[in-house]
């Protein structure tokens, strides 16, 4: 794969400059697909120098497409900038030597390799840690490499279903659903984030790193917020309500005249606010409504009545309006809505960079270390401070 040739200056994000809280921490990583990956970005957005180390066929995703630019699938480009790519053949005795000098010199790396596979070839943490005590160690996994299920691999799509996350995923009446888009690989790549961060934290006390052990399985469970909560209170299995909360009403997407919108209404005054300005506030009152728990209770005599109400409206100026006095409310918005809306512009949610990249901006904004974007997917990089960063 050729270098990015061009030069690497944001064109959003203008503070590319910025040191960034993570400046002079450098990480090697190991890692493919999307959950390390993820985890490398991130803390290369916030001033980490990254050295992402591919096979000579390089990083798997780089064929999931389409969409491809320059034969290479949008799905490598979202996950791989602020890194620079080595290619070494980690099964071969030249690769293993050139990685343990780079983990010589790194203070983070990440990998997600199948349990075994770096003891196999003389790289692994056990291995290493004698050598290198001050590094930090982060495993993305699918279970763990112990325990009943331990270093069986794991995916998104499966570790959603034994999660329960489908379970509770989709309309009422129909069957159990994946969330549309690599939700446990995501936020197991922000746990990994978080772990890094603890240990250095802690390594600053101490002088040693530690592994950071991060697991789709457990990632999957840490979702279930509110669902197991109900079920460790009540006892009863948690069911699918659709666009609906399991708590609190209405906490659904709604009809209207025009462009449905959704209502988050999380307590008694949104609701009589809510009722005011649609010239219902005798809603309020009503013994069946008049607080949440009873308007969750009675959540099927609410949404006819409040549709009713809304079919004089359209939905982007009703919920312009409810937001404007304080009530929680959405138009439903596609992705290419979304992302051209004026406030993502404003939060610069979308970066741009040389060479025609575009993604996602960080969405972790420090006032005075803000995220920067120097290196778009694909840069060059023989070793670390390899150049400028």
């Amino acid at each position: 794969m050729q270098a990015n040739t061009q030069a690497d200056t944001p064109i959003a994000g203008a503070q590319g400059a910025a040191a960034g809280a993570l400046a002079g921490i450098r990480v090697l990583d190991l890692s493919r697909i999307l959950g390390g990956p993820l985890a490398g970005q991130i803390l290369g957005d916030h001033g980490a120098d990254v050295l992402k180390v591919e096979p000579p066929q390089g990083d798997d995703t780089r064929a999931w497409g389409p969409p491809f630019k320059d034969g290479v699938a949008s799905y490598y480009f979202g996950l791989n900038r602020n890194k620079r790519i080595q290619h070494l053949d980690l099964s071969a005795p030249e690769g293993q030597q050139r990685v343990r000098a780079l983990m010589a010199r790194a203070d983070v790396v990440i990998e997600n390799f199948k349990a075994g596979t770096m003891e196999k070839w003389g790289i692994g943490w056990e291995q290493m840690r004698p050598e290198l005590p001050h590094l930090i160690w982060c495993r993305v996994s699918g279970f763990g490499s112990d325990g009943p299920l331990g270093a069986l691999p794991g995916y998104d799509a499966a570790i959603q279903a034994m999660a329960g996350l489908m379970s509770i995923n989709g309309e009422a009446s129909g069957e159990p659903l994946r969330v549309g888009l690599p939700v446990v690989d995501m936020v197991t790549g922000m746990n990994a984030v978080i772990g890094v961060l603890l240990a250095l934290h802690e390594r600053a006390r101490s002088g040693l790193g530690q592994l950071v052990d991060a697991a789709l399985y457990d990632s999957g469970l840490s979702l279930l917020h509110p669902h197991a909560a109900n079920w460790f209170t009540s006892g009863e299995a948690p069911q699918r309500t659709g666009n609906a909360h399991p708590n609190i009403y209405p906490y659904d997407v709604l009809r209207t005249g025009g462009a449905p919108i959704f209502l988050a209404v999380g307590n008694d005054r949104q609701f009589a606010l809510l009722c005011s300005h649609i010239g219902q506030p005798q809603l309020a009152q009503d013994a069946r409504f008049a607080s949440a728990g009873q308007r969750s209770v009675h959540r099927h005599a609410l949404k006819p009545l409040l549709e009713q109400a809304f079919a004089g409206h359209d939905g982007q100026p009703l919920a312009d309006a409810l937001m404007a006095i304080g009530v929680p409310a959405a138009a439903v918005l596609d992705v290419q809505q979304a992302l051209s809306h004026p406030h993502t512009q404003h939060r610069e949610m979308v970066v741009q960079m040389a060479g025609g990249y575009r993604g996602l901006g960080a969405p972790v904004k420090l006032g005075r270390t803000p995220a920067s974007y120097r290196h778009a997917p694909l840069t060059e990089g023989r070793h670390f401070l390899d150049g400028a960063l």
